[in-house]
């Protein structure tokens, strides 16, 4: 159907779309602030998908806090152009973030309900001083636990959340956990891979942590940076139709020196989108 024949109606369109998350606020949009969602919503006016951004009923899969990073993250939006959101989305993003495919989808659709799994790879800064029990204390986050101690719950949430699988991962001098669950809660993640730490370095006993489990704390686990936090994987059962990648240089961010490891190792599992 000819993009003409469609401007009487509205079109849900999904992308799946990257991001380096170094010079963000935060995936969701902030007046002041550069956000991602900030910059899909000008990519949009600029190419006339929409005007009107509750029209466009612009929604993401999940949310990112500032400096975490992105393989895989859905969007979704509703707009008249839905071959010219696949023709010119890609080339109004910023370099910094990318888009790799593409998908019409039901009106209905909404990337946080109907996806089926997330998951988020947590790269550490250092090797584990005991990588055998990091993977043996990995092991306790497996099915369903209450998760009061290893987040930031918000009021009304439920802690209980399940952790289909999560794995510890070492390779020459690079770790990282890979964690994939239906759901999360904030800064969960991040706060799994520092009690990871913590019991890596004889800080916390795997009694201590089966206890937390149960959501008993005096004190909360706090975060581990976001840096390393990239949010690697969105499960679902969406038709995507492959979007041709952009040539782009890209460079990192004044905050994230030439030599700061961490940051140089994600932009290279990134650099296929930068």
């Amino acid at each position: 159907m000819a993009e003409t024949e469609r401007q009487n109606y509205q079109v849900r369109v999904a992308f799946r779309i990257g991001y380096l998350g170094t010079s963000f606020f935060g995936s969701q949009f902030q007046p002041r602030d550069r956000t991602v969602e900030g910059e899909i919503r000008q990519a949009c006016i600029r190419a006339g998908l929409f005007t009107d951004t509750r029209e466009g009923r612009l929604a993401f899969s999940g949310r990112t806090d500032r400096g975490v990073h992105a393989r895989c993250q859905v969007i979704a939006f509703s707009t008249p152009y839905p071959d010219r959101a696949r023709r010119a989305l890609p080339g109004q993003l910023p370099p910094d973030i990318w888009v790799d495919a593409f998908c019409e989808v039901p009106d209905s659709y909404s990337p946080r309900r109907d996806v089926i799994s997330r998951t988020y790879r947590f790269y550490f800064h250092e090797m584990p001083e005991n990588p055998a029990l990091m993977k043996e204390a990995a092991k306790l986050f497996l099915g369903k636990h209450d998760y009061s101690c290893f987040a930031r719950v918000e009021p009304g949430k439920d802690p209980i959340r399940s952790i289909t699988t999560i794995n510890v991962h070492i390779e020459e001098d690079c770790c990282w956990i890979e964690v994939t669950a239906p759901s999360y809660l904030w800064h969960m993640v991040r706060c799994m891979a520092a009690a990871l730490t913590r019991v890596s370095s004889g800080l916390l006993t795997l009694e201590e942590l089966e206890v937390m489990l149960t959501g008993r704390c005096s004190n909360k686990v706090k975060p581990a940076p976001p840096d390393g936090l990239i949010l690697w994987e969105i499960t679902d059962q969406l038709p995507w139709r492959p979007v041709p990648p952009l040539k782009r240089t890209f460079k990192l961010h004044a905050d994230a020196a030439a030599d700061h490891q961490l940051m140089a190792r994600v932009h290279r599992i990134l650099s296929p989108g930068l």
